[in-house]
């Protein structure tokens, strides 16, 4: 029995969803910028016209930005731009400037998608990762294959055994020690650097954002999730040195328990919560006040003190449906049947 196949469908589909998160992530990164300011509205056709995609990519962009509480939909058409506005933007459609999207290339399609995979699974254990069901799960050549594991290979996120088999092994309590020891080091450099290059308006967005907790009401993980992606992931990213940023990307993995294993009945307790947000709240208010030294300084302590609470939430995530392994995938010490592929 062959091992499941993307069809055609499914791969178009994949495509299709490329081009949204490319359209999500132009939109957020432009809002962030102050490009798109707030008070301003968003059209589907508009986005698709700018950047020269179908209606139904450009319209589920704007809905991951409507989740992510960017924007909101207005009781007439398009999305507004949340935030305090100035009166004269407020209905005002934004000018968006013309940039082509172009879909994925293979081998970063499948390495996004392994990667998000794998970053879940050896949360639990380790797994065995097979070249050849992985090229025909996702309608690629062995080759793509082959630069996927092997790119992955060059961040540690897999290796290969004494026989040559790639494995992913399992996050112990002491590298996931190790992780956040690795973000204590190098995060508080990296927003050093980062911090001439936020917008005000960037940083004001998460300001309001992060006073989310005030309103009383129940904190799910995906909310979490954001506020982690703007605090530890997007703003950092606009760090100038990049070897900082590579190494920082092994530490991703401690993200997934807000990113990936998300069950929207699952929420957190409030006082976890308003712990982290109070101290994200503080980095980026005293970004705003431009003291960026004592900014990088409390950076370093809410990553002292984020061991515990991740692993609080960790247990948490951990009770979300857990799928089966896709055919790419078995536990170690479990013979693969060749036939199958």
């Amino acid at each position: 029995m062959k091992a499941n196949r993307a069809t055609p469908s499914a791969l178009e589909a994949s495509e299709k969803l490329s081009m949204q998160q490319n359209a999500f992530v132009l939109l957020k990164e432009m809002i962030k910028q102050g490009r798109i300011r707030p008070g301003e509205k968003l059209l589907e056709v508009q986005v698709a016209k700018a950047f020269g995609i179908s209606r139904s990519p450009a319209r589920h962009a704007l809905q991951a930005l409507c989740d992510a509480k960017m924007v909101q939909e207005t009781s007439g058409r398009g999305y507004q731009v949340a935030g305090r506005p100035k009166p004269e933007d407020v209905g005002q459609i934004a000018l968006l400037e013309k940039l082509q999207i172009s879909p994925s290339r293979q081998w970063e399609r499948v390495y996004a998608k392994v990667e998000q995979e794998l970053c879940l699974r050896v949360l639990f254990g380790s797994v065995r990762v097979i070249e050849a069901p992985l090229a025909e799960y996702f309608g690629v050549s062995r080759t793509v294959a082959r630069d996927v594991l092997g790119r992955m290979q060059s961040v540690g996120m897999v290796s290969k055994d004494g026989l040559g088999h790639w494995f992913a092994e399992q996050v112990s309590p002491a590298r996931i020690r190790h992780l956040f020891e690795i973000r204590t080091i190098l995060e508080p450099e990296a927003l050093r650097q980062a911090a001439a290059f936020f917008s005000r308006e960037e940083l004001e967005r998460i300001s309001h954002s992060l006073r989310y907790p005030d309103s009383g009401r129940p904190m799910q993980m995906s909310t979490v999730g954001q506020a982690e992606t703007d605090m530890h992931i997007d703003l950092l990213s606009r760090c100038p040195n990049r070897e900082i940023i590579h190494a920082l990307k092994r530490t991703h993995v401690l993200f997934v328990p807000s990113l990936y294993l998300v069950d929207p009945n699952l929420t957190v307790p409030r006082d976890i919560l308003e712990t982290v947000f109070h101290e994200h709240l503080m980095i980026v208010d005293q970004l705003l006040d431009k003291n960026v030294r004592k900014a990088c300084v409390n950076l370093r302590r809410h990553l002292e003190g984020a061991h515990s609470r991740w692993m609080i939430r960790f247990e948490i995530a951990a009770k979300s449906p857990f799928p089966a392994l896709p055919p790419y995938l078995m536990e170690p010490g479990r013979p693969f049947n060749f036939r199958q592929s």
